[in-house]
């Protein structure tokens, strides 16, 4: 096992353990699926629950795909788009630190899955032992790609913000009458 071999296989172990945790959390922790539903209602998704069922399912299988090493790329984009999701409608508004729900934690994230696809998943992998090469150029445009492709098609069939509501116009002065 050389370098490159070490660091995929770390960056994919660490990554595949966030991610299923980040499941977890959505699913059993705090306010499970019910809190989590209305968390995602509240960004302006519609259908609370299925979001945080998709959300449950895309974390732990793709967590799980990473620990394994298998189909990388694809649990790679799985993980950007979740990344993506999160960033666009939680935490960009927040600026970029962390500690004020910006989106630093999800921009590194989304980072290091771009960054493991382009390596690949090292040779201590399912992928590696099936014979499937996806890496370099290849793997970052597949997981860039389909995160991008994903996440629009999440935004567009599920997104509705609300809009402010109008600023209520202001009612005439009632015109003073004459003394007579």
């Amino acid at each position: 096992m050389n370098q490159t071999d070490v660091v995929a296989t770390l960056l994919r172990l660490v990554l595949g353990v966030v991610m299923i945790a980040h499941g977890l959390n959505h699913w059993r922790g705090g306010g499970r699926i019910a809190g989590t539903a209305r968390w995602f209602t509240g960004l302006g998704l519609r259908h609370g629950v299925l979001q945080a069922w998709m959300s449950v399912v895309t974390e732990i299988g793709a967590g799980v795909l990473l620990l394994a090493g298998l189909l990388t790329s694809l649990a790679c984009a799985a993980v950007i788009s979740v990344m993506l999701v999160a960033g666009l409608l939680a935490h960009r508004p927040n600026g970029f630190f962390v500690f004020k729900e910006g989106y630093e934690y999800v921009l590194t994230l989304a980072v290091v899955s771009l960054a493991l696809a382009v390596l690949g998943p090292g040779s201590a992998s399912l992928d590696e032992a099936a014979g499937i090469d996806v890496s370099g150029w290849a793997g970052f445009a597949i997981a860039l790609g389909v995160a991008v492709v994903a996440t629009g098609g999440l935004l567009a069939t599920f997104w509705r913000p609300q809009r402010p509501a109008p600023e209520p116009a202001p009612s005439p002065e009632p015109l003073e009458q004459e003394a007579s």
